[in-house]
């Protein structure tokens, strides 16, 4: 459950301060918690700053996606009754049936299944069709900008010309009482996000179906010179009956050919799946939606998204710059082909990630082909220059198996590395432990003679200068032991297992040993 709305809604005095850049420090945060939990304000702020300077700045912020809503009963807690809310409910219409909320259009409303930046989402029933379903609404007061309403329609026009299994559709773009809205296919399932949250990394055949299925989707949007440019796991739809993926919420969609879509300077999409081109605010294209597609993959297999920080623009310095934590230190059962494919999809450079969606699609299919029947469907030909260059791309950590066999000559020599130490310190101690004058007492090595008298063997006379020789004699060892361990000191490292590791894996101990 999403925590309420902290302090009030944003003015329209405030929405100019903030515009003009005259908010102190400390009323500055207090808006942007807020925006954090209120999706009208965080809609409102996205209209006003369009054209603003600090467009740049503000946007990552807007962009943080909205949580789905639970039953209706649970609505009053989230803040639905607040004004901006009240009026969506005041556009309903009057019904007979006491069990509805109200009406819009023909459509008997049940209640409310979700909310966006920009509306509502009520769950309907289609009497004419004898059938539910999901209707998407503009907030009534966004429905006076003209921008709003054009992105609203945008979303309409862009899903309708997709005609795909895997693609949410629209049945109908319509105004109740002025204010637009759209009519979908009602879905009795859920999103990949909530599937996510609630059992973690999920099963590999899963893993592949639902990206086999999110990528032909992504292919029919793009066949129609469509970039989703928000594909994210809220936007993936899951149908409780047939386990099908669709995507949805086209709303920021835009045609290839748009001119909007070639405009700088304008961070769209959700920050911890966008791609690096879209975190900079750079022209994107179709490949965007892969890397996106790739980060997706990424969080059905760890159970997390690849790119995670405190803050929202954290998560953008990491897209830009920094490569995700491997998947198999987190999953080891994820195979390396796998790992390989979603390496490819986050490349940073567009030029270096799949060509299309509809490749992404064929791959997967077969690899799933694989997964179920192995012996009659091996892995595709292409996988193989796939692995190698992963391989190429990263230098692989042992892993704590791996580290345990290492070449038995060189775990010699790290095994001996504690006893050459031991053994020279041992030596130092006795050198200044010793007092002036006192000659150490040594074992004369083999074939070495000493002087003797008449009464026997007797002890080499020793100068005072002699223990100073020893020290600078052990000295010299310790230096050249420590030259010959910095060729290893990778190698000790990658031998220790993982933090991960030790949680879970317990210390084996010898028969009879304590622990």
């Amino acid at each position: 459950m999403t925590n309420p709305p902290t302090g009030a809604c944003l003015t329209d005095d405030l929405l100019q301060q903030l515009a003009h850049d005259e908010l102190s420090p400390a009323k500055l945060a207090e808006v942007e918690e807020h925006v954090g939990h209120c999706d009208c304000c965080r809609a409102a702020l996205e209209l006003a700053s369009s054209d603003a300077q600090w467009t740049n700045e503000i946007q990552p912020v807007l962009q943080r996606p909205a949580e789905p809503l639970p039953e209706w009963d649970e609505c009053e807690e989230l803040g639905i009754d607040t004004p901006r809310y009240e009026s969506v409910l005041q556009l309903l219409g009057p019904t007979d049936d006491p069990n509805m909320l109200g009406r819009i259009g023909s459509y008997e409303v049940v209640g409310i299944i979700g909310r966006g930046g920009m509306g509502v989402v009520f769950k309907a029933f289609d009497r004419t069709l004898n059938r539910f379903v999901a209707i998407k609404m503009l907030l009534p007061h966004l429905a006076e900008s003209g921008a709003a309403r054009k992105r609203f329609a945008r979303e309409g026009q862009a899903a309708a010309a997709v005609i795909d299994d895997h693609v949410l559709p629209i049945y109908s773009v319509a105004e109740w009482q002025g204010v637009p809205y759209l009519v979908t296919q009602y879905l009795r399932g859920s999103t990949l996000q909530k599937r996510i949250h609630q059992s973690g990394p999920l099963e590999l055949k899963e893993i592949i179906r639902l990206g086999l299925q999110t990528a032909r989707g992504l292919a029919a949007a793009h066949a129609q010179g469509l970039v989703h440019r928000d594909v994210k796991p809220s936007n993936i739809l899951l149908d409780g009956t047939v386990e099908r993926a669709m995507l949805t919420d086209f709303g920021l969609a835009r045609a290839v050919d748009d001119a909007s879509i070639t405009r700088t300077g304008v961070i769209s999409g959700t920050p911890q799946f966008m791609s690096p081109e879209q975190a900079n605010g750079e022209p994107i294209d179709h490949r965007s939606d892969l890397f996106s597609l790739g980060s997706v993959l990424y969080a059905m297999c760890t159970g997390r998204p690849p790119f995670r920080a405190e803050t929202t623009f954290g998560v953008l310095r990491k897209i830009r710059e920094t490569s995700p934590r491997p998947i198999r230190e987190t999953n080891p059962d994820i195979p390396t082909w796998l790992d390989a494919i979603v390496n490819r999809l986050l490349a940073k450079n567009q030029a270096e990630r799949f060509a299309t969606a509809a490749e992404v699609a064929e791959l997967l299919e077969q690899c799933l082909a694989h997964v179920q029947q192995p012996t009659t469907h091996p892995l595709p030909p292409t996988l193989e220059a796939l692995l190698q260059a992963s391989a190429a791309q990263e230098s692989p950590r042992p892993t704590h198996t791996e580290a345990a066999h290492l070449a038995p000559q060189r775990r010699r020599w790290l095994i001996g590395i504690p006893v050459a130490a031991s053994l020279l310190a041992a030596g130092l101690f006795m050198i200044m432990n010793q007092q002036p004058g006192q000659v150490p007492v040594t074992a004369d090595p083999p074939g070495e003679f000493t002087d003797e008298s008449a009464d026997g063997p007797s002890r080499r006379e020793s100068s005072p200068s002699e223990p100073l020789t020893e020290w600078n004699s052990i000295r010299s060892a310790f230096r050249a032991l420590d030259s010959e361990l910095t060729g290893f000191e990778s190698e000790i490292e990658t031998a220790r297992p993982s933090p991960s590791q030790t949680e879970t894996e317990p210390l084996e101990v010898e028969a009879g040993a304590n622990p």
